[in-house]
């Protein structure tokens, strides 16, 4: 059923390039389908999208204001929620929330020694569209963990739009909307709630960013509206890496594996050893649990077409081919993890010792699940606060700072063949007389006030 490879086979490199490839014919038979939708959103807006809820979610309505889930319906949900979930949602949610107040830039500035002012303004992003996946599962832990480091941040409206199957949505994403403040929540899934989020319709403004998860649809719609408006990542499906040795449980790393391969059949799901005997019992146990699961079905399709289990002579090289798959989940599940820690260079998220369950970074541990997937871990980061932050440099010269600076920039704009530059520069020295217009007497004399830049 899982895949075993041998890091010392011959043809180690090409097994695992196709494990981590993705089908490209597939990839792009959706981008096709998604330019139409974004295309029909943009040309006939809230009558598209009535179209498009009918059709792929089955949930239809007369117009495009009924899409939006009343406000009364949020706070009954959390009301009425299950007391154990909701007792469960409200203690994710101060874990998530105090672990992301650390995350928080502020405004800063420096005065240099001749009064000149430089720094920067920390500005929240206003409005942000989050998306929460609502398709073979529900996720109220999305809502959390992408509305959370928005309210941080300070955004200023926080829009919501999740697909509901038959009109249907799961009572507890919506209790988590009420739970965390989302300011308005939309029935609508896929590419289409992408499009709107990006150019917006009579009946749903557009926003500046959009966050979240979804399928190959919507990432391909975010990737596309990208410039337009802003996005977090072009997240792909789940993965993650366990590496383990001989002290490890070997039941707990199989059910590991199934906890990313029940997401969906694209999801990825690797264990790396140097013990062969670990090897052959996660084989052993993956056979025994697994016919006992409800989502047996996903997880089977999934471990059979992206999953694995790697054989390696040693612990370095497991984390040599984990910083090669750059995993959004890495375990260490190895006898004192700390010191294979320092040598992890690409990874979402690093569950450190045995007792870290990547399960519990998606629901409560704090940092954010939200994490970049196919090898982005190696240049992108977990979404967080900065995120919803943006930055607008402060330059404030004083009277000498800008005549130092003149010739520096003149030399350098001059360099590029942009004498108009040059010349904006030089007309801010105090000694004017070296411009062409030397006969035009400096009025900028007077000493300017330094004060915070920074006072709202």
């Amino acid at each position: 059923m899982i895949n075993v490879i041998h890091h010392s086979d011959v043809d180690f490199a090409d097994k695992l390039n196709k494990l981590l490839v993705r089908d490209a014919a597939a990839t792009q038979s959706v981008d096709a389908a998604v330019d139409e939708i974004i295309r029909a959103v943009q040309m006939d807006g809230d009558a598209a999208l009535v179209n498009f809820t009918a059709k792929f979610d089955g949930h239809t309505v007369d117009n495009a204001a009924e899409l939006e889930i009343p406000k009364s319906k949020l706070q009954h949900a959390l009301t009425n929620i299950e007391p154990a979930v909701g007792t469960a949602l409200r203690k994710a949610y101060d874990r998530i929330t105090n672990y992301h107040r650390k995350t928080l830039q502020s405004s800063w500035q420096f005065a240099e020694p001749d009064g000149t002012i430089l720094g920067q303004r920390v500005t929240p992003i206003e409005r942000v569209g989050i998306y929460v996946p609502g398709g073979t599962a529900a996720y109220p832990s999305s809502v959390l963990m992408n509305a959370i480091p928005a309210k941080v941040a300070g955004v200023s409206e926080i829009i919501m739009a999740v697909p509901t199957p038959n009109g249907k949505c799961n009572p507890a994403v919506l209790a988590a909307a009420e739970l965390v403040g989302v300011d308005r929540v939309f029935a609508i899934g896929g590419a289409q709630a992408i499009a709107v989020f990006a150019f917006g319709t009579a009946s749903i403004p557009a926003v500046d960013k959009i966050v979240g998860p979804g399928n190959s649809y919507v990432a391909a719609a975010k990737r596309r509206v990208f410039g337009t408006v802003g996005i977090d990542m072009i997240a792909g499906p789940s993965e993650v890496v366990v590496i383990c040795d001989s002290t490890v449980d070997s039941e707990w790393v199989a059910m590991d594996l199934f906890a990313q391969a029940e997401h969906d059949p694209q999801s990825r799901a690797i264990a790396i050893t140097d013990s062969a005997e670990i090897a052959a019992a996660i084989q052993q146990v993956i056979k025994k649990l697994l016919p006992k699961l409800p989502r047996r079905e996903i997880i089977t399709k999934s471990l059979t077409k992206n999953g694995a289990i790697i054989q390696t002579k040693n612990l370095q090289d497991a984390i040599n081919i984990a910083n090669r798959i750059a995993p959004e989940h890495l375990e260490l599940m190895v006898d004192k993890p700390q010191r294979l820690l320092a040598a992890i260079k690409h990874a979402g998220a690093i569950f450190v010792g045995a007792h870290s369950a990547e399960s519990l970074g998606d629901y409560c541990a704090g940092p954010n699940h939200v994490l970049p997937t196919a090898g982005a871990a190696r240049f992108s980061s977990p979404l967080d606060v900065r995120d919803f932050q943006k930055c607008s440099s402060i330059i404030w010269p004083s009277i000498s700072g800008a005549a130092k600076m003149a010739d520096i920039a003149a030399t350098l704009a001059r360099a590029e063949g942009l004498d108009a530059h040059a010349l904006s520069a030089q007309y801010r020295r105090q000694d004017r007389k070296l411009l062409p217009e030397n006969n035009i007497k400096n009025k900028t004399n007077k000493k300017q006030p330094r004060i915070n830049l920074l006072v709202n």
